[in-house]
């Protein structure tokens, strides 16, 4: 479920996007205020990742030399 939303903004981002490059010069906030958001997401989740990497190997470790 939760894949489908982000499919969905993903899908999104790409079709507004697109619609950047075929019109006008004219720029458009929202469009833009949704590429941020996107980026923002996607440094928020590389985040978590890296951190849950640096979580479990702490643990490991843990677990390792205390037996």
């Amino acid at each position: 479920m939760v894949s489908d939303i982000m499919s969905s903004e993903t899908n999104t981002y790409r079709i507004q996007t697109k619609e950047i490059k075929t019109q006008n010069p004219k720029v458009d906030i929202n469009i833009l205020l949704n590429k941020v958001r996107h980026e923002r997401k996607k440094k928020q989740k590389e985040n978590l990742l890296f951190l849950s990497i640096i979580g479990s190997v702490i643990v490991v470790t843990f677990l390792i030399a205390s037996f």
